[in-house]
């Protein structure tokens, strides 16, 4: 056997292969067989291995002893007898070689040690859909005799009886199946080894009210059969085919053709799905698409716009964890879309998301654990809003590379942000107090309205604002800022670092010197506030004094009051007054906040009432 045939991975081999094969007594002691293999092993019974193998076994996905593979050689394997499969293993671990054997390439593997041969009597091909619902729901007619006419014997206990009529019981049974089948809405037939459409029609004729579809974890192999099965539900509004690891074949079947009313498809696989490299023909098929999934499917931006087309409703699209790296700027297509997913690829500059800003309806864009450092949008200045992305309203970057504060004041340029998530970013540890990095994002990004997931509040906001005037003050002050807006005039550097300080100074006004926080050195002395205690209501009760740190919290200090004053802490309100401005009193409201959330300073004084 020459090298070439071996390497011949092809629907032509196969036929050839079963058209030369003849069954023979002989079988493996294990239902595989690796390059460690040296012998071949008799059992005592012989074993007559089937030529059940369908035409088109190459790139069929099979199931053996609960490993899901695909079938990429069928043919001899020399010095042995007799046909065998060589199998891709989705799980490598479950495979021995990379598709060689004795210095020859049958089929190659991704993993090198992800592929094995099986004999064909191993495999299973999988069923059609109608046969895994009937079966899956109980009502399969294969115990159901399909002669009549004719009187059997049945036993029950130790009498034998003559059963006359049962016919018209298994005429009944068939009815009342039809019936059932026809009242189903809702299937899911997960994990019951589907691989093909069936019979043209049967699907239609069967279960016609059908809206939702559950495929999951099947033997799919051809994005055919899953139109073949949605062709023939006109009422299909949800399909979901993740873990089938579909490889879509392009031959004379159109990816566009059967109607398919609002589909929602799930693509989850770490196989390469392989779609056609030009716009496939004008089709109404996938009109009313809305909901589509292409995750971990290999599946690359230019495939996706080249069927793009197809999808004129299209409102999500889901492409994780594909390796995409480069995308171009989609042209007349994607114009409905509201969110895209492309969280886990590889994409690491700012300047590629750019390409996406034209998306006119976009509000929703994941693009988490990516390698982004960067985001700027240079179509306008500080101040000023972007015509990129203008219905983007939810924006997610967890696990980048975002380190700059400059990212942060970009995303203010956009004109309807109300959602930012960007935990596991270097710029989340660029304080020791987390809450105080959470208060600078909640102060640069003017209209926000949730941030990694928590709602921001309106005296929170406020709250942000008045502190972040505070902590910057002096440098304002170095930078050329007055209080006389005559003498006003802080560089640009400032102003490119802390775009928004002059909003909060028109909105609160310009900080007074003594408001103004200084930096200190780190040390357990100057985290420490000097705080009065005080009781209005009871004027018989002396002030106290304590040395408290400004991360404690709320709910804390009324547990020390309730030590210091024994009133529980459910009844205490407690509030401030600045050292620093004096008459103006502010409540502390939250017990889950910091006194350093409500900017508690040095010397101020806490007002105690129950």
């Amino acid at each position: 056997m020459s090298r070439d045939l071996g390497l011949r991975q092809c629907s032509g081999l196969c036929a050839a292969a079963l058209a030369a094969y003849r069954p023979i007594p002989l079988a493996l002691g294990s239902c595989d067989w690796g390059d460690s293999a040296g012998c071949l092993v008799l059992k005592n019974s012989f074993l007559t291995m089937t030529t059940n193998i369908p035409p088109d076994a190459v790139g069929r996905r099979i199931l053996c002893n609960g490993e899901y593979g695909t079938v990429l050689y069928v043919g001899s394997v020399p010095p042995t007898t007799g046909l065998w499969l060589g199998v891709e293993w989705d799980n490598s671990q479950r495979g021995k070689h990379d598709g060689s054997h004795e210095g020859v390439q049958y089929f190659k593997c991704r993993h090198p040690l992800g592929g094995s041969f099986i004999r064909p009597n191993k495999a299973n091909f999988g069923v059609d859909f109608l046969s895994a619902v009937k079966k899956k729901y109980g009502l399969s007619e294969d115990e159901q005799d399909t002669d009549s006419g004719e009187q059997t014997l049945l036993v029950i206990g130790k009498k034998t009886v003559e059963t006359v009529g049962f016919e018209s019981v298994k005429e009944i049974q068939k009815q009342v199946h039809f019936l059932q089948l026809n009242k189903l809405i809702r299937i899911v037939v997960d994990e019951c080894a589907v691989s093909l459409a069936g019979e043209k029609e049967e699907i239609r004729r069967a279960c016609p009210n059908i809206k939702e579809i559950s495929l999951s974890h099947n033997l799919l192999s051809s994005w055919k059969e899953v139109i073949d099965i949605a062709c023939q539900v006109e009422g299909l509004e949800t399909l979901n085919v993740r873990y089938c690891r579909e490889i879509c074949t392009w031959h004379s079947v159109s990816l566009f053709d059967p109607v398919v009313h609002t589909l929602l498809s799930f693509l989850y696989s770490k196989n390469k799905m392989t779609f056609p490299s030009t716009s496939p023909p004008a089709s109404r098929a996938f009109c009313n698409l809305r909901v589509l999934a292409l995750n971990q499917t290999g599946v690359t931006w230019t495939e996706v716009l080249s069927c793009a087309s197809g999808w004129p409703a299209l409102e999500e699209l889901y492409l994780a964890f594909n390796d995409i790296s480069l995308l171009t700027r989609p042209i007349d297509v994607l114009h409905t879309l509201k969110r895209l997913d492309l969280s886990g690829n590889l994409l690491h500059s700012g300047d590629q998301l750019h390409l996406l800003a034209e998306l006119p309806k976009l509000e929703r864009l994941i693009l988490s654990d990516n390698a982004i450092a960067s985001i700027h949008f240079p179509d306008v200045q500080f101040g000023s809003k972007t015509r990129m992305f203008p219905s983007l309203t939810h924006l997610v970057i967890n696990g980048n590379k975002i380190a700059e504060w400059s990212v942060i004041n970009e995303l203010d340029k956009l004109q309807k942000l109300e959602s930012f998530d960007c935990r596991n970013n270097p710029l989340m540890d660029s304080d020791k107090n987390a809450e105080t990095v959470k208060q600078l994002i909640i102060a640069k990004i003017g209209q926000l309205t949730f941030l990694n997931k928590c709602q921001i509040f309106p005296e929170e906001r406020k709250g942000a604002e008045l502190d972040y005037r505070k902590k910057y003050g002096i440098d304002w002050l170095k930078a050329g800022g007055n209080q006389d807006p005559d003498k006003n005039s802080p560089n640009e550097e400032f102003l490119a670092a802390h775009p928004r300080f002059q909003l909060f100074c028109d909105k609160f006004g310009a900080p007074e010197e003594g408001e103004l926080k200084r930096e200190q050195p780190f040390s357990l002395k100057n985290q420490l506030l000097t705080l009065t205690f005080k009781c209005p209501d009871k004027p018989d009760q002396k002030p106290l004094q304590k040395k408290l740190p400004e991360s404690m919290t709320i709910q804390k200090v009324k547990g020390l009051l309730y030590r210091l004053l024994k009133i529980p802490g459910s009844e205490l309100k407690l509030s401030y007054e600045s050292a620093k401005i004096k008459g103006k009193e502010f409540e502390l409201d939250n017990d889950l906040k910091p006194l350093q959330f409500y900017s508690v300073e040095n010397n101020d004084c806490i007002l105690v009432r129950w």
